[in-house]
């Protein structure tokens, strides 16, 4: 089919009413919008990880009666593979789904950071990092595009949390708000264009997003260029009139009319000027149309194809955290071999939690469970539930469970522990109260290995848990939540058939205490205070040079890897490109995922210890080795400079670290980058030490300040022995320099000299 990321079809609203442009502007029911004339109505759908579309008379979300779909793996588990090539071949499935259902947009993805594991919707968020989310994300929406459909993505901005989610302000500062919190959002936008962005729920610094005139019109349009339509979350939009002066396009759901009339009204009496009316109604029917020209994909689906994309997405998803070598044995514990004995304990291998809860949730068209696939591969296998997933359990039922799971473990050769979170305790609409596994999977874990210590133990979960077990238990596999396909998945992972090669995308922390929003999360009384700035995630370990359960990055092979030596070149596009070879140590093939981190020494600003700045992947046979290249875009190496309001590259040389994780960094060089020039105009409140280092003004006021050496040298005369006089005065600002001249410095003086500086640089 033909990419249609950037076509676009003139609509025609010329010969609208009033009236009928507003009613283009907000939609017809839950899920469509309006028809008006020849502009077509068109249905908008949940992803993001899977088709989403309710029967017609089903329930109102579509939750209860929705079409079969794919479930593929949600994001959580999707971001793990930072397997560009795969994400967007995913997309493109889910653009094909929607295509067969005349499903025109398809909201997601979603790629707002992970600032807290609390977080209820964590599980359809890529990453703590912005760059993995951005560059996840866009090819999520290539995909998705390459059909037709149009992606959404979501959830515009600083949406981090579920607690208050329809009126907490998130008050974040401006450089945090733009380089950690904006940053992914800004690379989708410019590297795919999404067909539309949807606003999220929340004020953003005391404004709702979806009447937030600075986020959905200065930064997205104007600086972003953004060619697509806004589109509200559902129910986000609290003074319609106001939001479509903000730049909000499309209202939904649809309110029978209440908001229309509105808008009307305001146009009528002037408080609207129409010309805003006519341009988001020009989106809206743009938009329509254009799908109404797309050529559909012809059904009915290929589930089979499909159920094999979620499962090889589901495998690649997969991170192996530790697999050691147990007491008596002379190999890892995993993978395990087909001819042992296998407990499998725990009721998640057998009722499979493999998407979250919430808006999201899709009927898939099949469900592959881990016992099954286990079994499939091993003879002799025995199933134990454990523990029971009801919300309450009698405690002589859970001894009985434990016990049950004790027996079997201690008579098999290996034990394989499917823990996890269910469904009640991580949900949209509301956050989680700690990050811990339930107690009763908790204590059969720790029986399961007392009692036979070649125990594996696989998680099922939407958002990190703290691992009390990771010194005991030999080997520990993430397995998120999987979709679908993600039981079998697990087994091709357990026994071999597939490599793990995720690798985390989150960090996680040995207690809740030590994350970075800890004592600000979710805030209180309508506002969350995004105290700890720059430093989310990684960032935040690294700074305090805290220990954490496994870093961000970490990913275990059934292979090793060895790194040489790093090269960086800048290119003339101001790039830096990154090159080091990697070669495969062990006896399996294996991929690898290759991550690149850089840091400033001397920076006049504030920073993290290092910031991930790119990303590559291969895939190497035994005893193989391969060149990988890592492009750095100059532009990821801007901070955002909060006096001139712009993003700045500070020049000087960066440290470069390639490496298996944050943690894990195998080569380090160097590269000079010529820095952007900022020069800001000085005034009486700039500081002598700021316009003495000006190229300009430094030598004029230099010379003006000649004459007071005498006063300089006086009040040095009395100072202790080593301090320095001129970097006492280095703050002080230069409007109030004559106060200590005697007269020789007058106001008008310092305003002649400050104008002839700042007529210079410009």
């Amino acid at each position: 089919m033909t990419d249609t990321t950037t076509a676009a079809t003139a609509a025609d609203i010329s010969g609208l009413s009033v009236e009928e442009k507003a009613s283009l502007t907000s939609g017809e029911s839950f899920w469509r919008t309006k028809a008006v004339g020849e502009i077509p109505s068109v249905m908008l759908t949940d992803g993001p990880h899977g088709l989403r579309k309710q029967r017609e008379g089903g329930d109102h979300l579509g939750i209860g009666d929705s079409v079969p779909a794919t479930c593929f793996p949600p994001a959580v588990a999707l971001g793990s593979s930072w397997d560009v090539e795969l994400v967007e071949r995913v997309g493109t499935a889910l653009g094909v789904e929607s295509s067969i259902e005349d499903v025109a947009v398809l909201l997601g993805p979603g790629i707002n950071i992970k600032r807290s594991p609390l977080c209820g919707r964590n599980f359809e968020y890529l990453s703590e990092d912005p760059i993995v989310s951005g560059v996840l994300g866009a090819a999520l929406v290539r995909g998705i595009q390459s059909q037709g459909v149009g992606a959404s993505l979501k959830h515009f901005a600083a949406n981090n949390q579920e607690d208050d989610r329809m009126r907490s302000s998130s008050d974040v500062d401006p450089r945090p708000l733009r380089e950690i919190y904006l940053r992914g959002f800004q690379r989708v936008v410019e590297d795919a264009q999404p067909h539309t962005v949807m606003c999220s729920y929340n004020r953003i610094n005391g404004v709702f997003a979806s009447e937030n005139r600075w986020l959905l019109t200065d930064v997205l349009r104007d600086e972003w260029c953004f060619q697509g339509l806004v589109v509200s979350d559902w129910g986000a939009v609290s003074d319609r009139v106001a939001a479509l002066r903000a730049g909000l396009d499309l209202e939904m759901p649809g309110n029978a009319g209440l908001s229309d009339a509105a808008v009307v009204a305001a146009v009528g009496d002037g408080s609207l000027d129409e010309s805003v009316l006519d341009a988001s109604a020009a989106r809206v029917a743009e938009l329509a149309t254009r799908w109404a020209d797309t050529e559909r994909v012809e059904g009915p689906l290929d589930v089979d194809a499909h159920h094999a994309l979620a499962r090889e997405a589901a495998g690649r998803s997969i991170v192996l955290l530790k697999n050691d070598v147990p007491a008596s044995d002379d190999r890892p514990l995993l993978p395990l071999a087909a001819d042992r004995s296998i407990a499998v304990i725990g009721a998640f291998a057998e009722k499979p939690r493999y998407q979250g809860a919430g808006s999201s949730m899709i009927r898939p068209t099949r469900l592959d469970d881990a016992l099954t696939g286990i079994r499939a591969v091993a003879g002799d296998v025995v199933y134990a539930p454990g523990f029971s997933l009801a919300a309450e359990v009698d405690a002589d039922e859970s001894s009985r469970l434990r016990d049950e799971a004790v027996g079997a473990a201690s008579a098999a050769d290996v034990a394989v522990v499917f823990a996890g979170l269910p469904a009640r305790l991580e949900s949209e609409g509301y956050d989680r109260d700690d990050i811990d596994l339930p107690a009763d999977q908790l204590a059969v874990i720790d029986a399961v290995v007392a009692a036979n210590p070649r125990t594996v133990v696989v998680l099922s979960n939407g958002g990190v848990v703290t691992l009390p077990f990771s010194r005991t238990v030999p080997a520990i596999v993430e397995g998120w939540l999987l979709g679908q396909a993600g039981g079998s998945a697990t087994a091709d992972v357990l026994f071999g058939a597939v490599n793990p090669s995720g690798k985390l995308t989150e960090t996680v922390p040995l207690r809740l205490e030590d994350t970075p929003a800890f004592l600000n999360f979710p805030g209180e009384e309508g506002h969350v205070r995004y105290g700890e700035g720059l430093f989310v995630g990684y960032r935040w370990y690294d700074a305090r040079r805290m220990e954490v359960e496994y870093p961000f990055g970490h990913g275990l092979s059934y292979t090793t890897f060895s790194y040489g030596d790093a090269s960086a070149s800048v290119t003339a596009s101001g790039d830096i490109e990154v090159r080091v070879t990697v070669t495969n140590t062990g006896e399996r093939s294996g991929r690898e995922v290759v991550q690149v981190y850089t840091s400033l020494a001397g920076s006049h600003v504030q920073r993290p210890p290092r910031e991930l700045k790119g990303f590559g992947v291969i895939e190497l046979e035994p005893g193989a080795s391969g060149e990988v290249a890592v492009t750095v875009r100059r532009e990821d190496l801007a901070y955002w400079d909060v006096r001139a309001d712009r993003w700045v590259v500070e020049g000087g040389e960066y440290t470069i670290e390639v490496g298996a994780s944050s943690r894990d960094l195998r080569a380090t060089v160097a590269a000079a980058v010529d820095g952007d020039e900022v020069r800001l105009p000085l005034t009486r409140e700039s500081s002598l030490g700021e316009v003495l280092a000006h190229p300009v003004a430094g030598p004029m006021v230099q010379g003006a300040l000649a004459g007071m050496s005498e006063l300089f040298d006086g009040a040095s005369s009395i100072m202790p022995e080593g301090v320095s006089m001129e970097r006492m005065m280095a703050s002080f600002p230069i409007g109030r320099v004559g106060m200590m001249s005697g007269g020789q410095v007058t106001p008008d003086m310092i305003d002649g000299l400050l104008a002839a500086a700042n007529a210079q640089q410009q």
